[in-house]
């Protein structure tokens, strides 16, 4: 199934060059007045190597059908990420270099597809928008309204994205997965 580079989220199994890849990271740069391109790392799931391709934003992508199988997410213990599959029970873990930086978004119990490819798991798709608690930032501002302004703030898995400045620590946000980026208060 081919979908445009823009709609590539990290987790996906995509194929490249005759090779099945899962994606790590994906940023949409637009560089002043050049054309904007989806910077994408890379994993091919045969060698395990790592490495970075440039996408134009038109380029067609082909997606690879995996089996997906509905799945929460229980803990992690190092680098070892455990999954259970809702209707079974039983539980799958993925390495963190398989998930690259899906696991920024990975809160207990949030329900997320788990890829199969030949009865290995593979990778994972993130939903669209989670919603994640601020633990650390600067302190807000009553009257802040300046759209253009933004501040970092620290979430509760260690992501950090910028959010206005009227965001207060022990706030609820939602965050876009496919950029890692502040959407709205929850």
């Amino acid at each position: 199934m081919a979908i445009p580079a823009t709609q590539m989220r990290p987790g996906m199994i995509i194929k490249h060059n005759d090779k099945l890849h899962s994606v790590f990271t994906v940023e949409h740069r637009t560089p002043g007045n050049l054309r904007a391109f989806i910077q994408a790392k890379l994993r091919n799931l045969e060698s395990g190597a790592i490495y970075e391709h440039r996408f134009r934003s038109g380029d067609a992508i082909d997606r690879v059908i995996v089996d997906e199988v509905p799945m929460e997410f229980l803990y992690n213990d190092g680098d070892d990420y455990y999954f259970m599959d809702t209707q079974t029970y039983e539980q799958t873990m993925l390495k963190r270099d398989t998930l690259g930086d899906a696991v920024d978004y990975l809160l207990p119990n949030i329900n997320i597809e788990v890829s199969f490819f030949d009865g290995k798991a593979v990778g994972i798709e993130l939903p669209q928008v989670v919603e994640m608690t601020v633990v650390e930032t600067e302190p807000g501002i009553k009257s802040a309204t300046a759209s253009s302004v933004t501040k970092p703030a620290k979430l509760e898995t260690g992501l950090v994205v910028q959010v206005p400045p009227f965001i207060n620590e022990g706030e609820k946000i939602r965050i876009d997965t496919s950029e890692g980026s502040y959407m709205s208060r929850a």
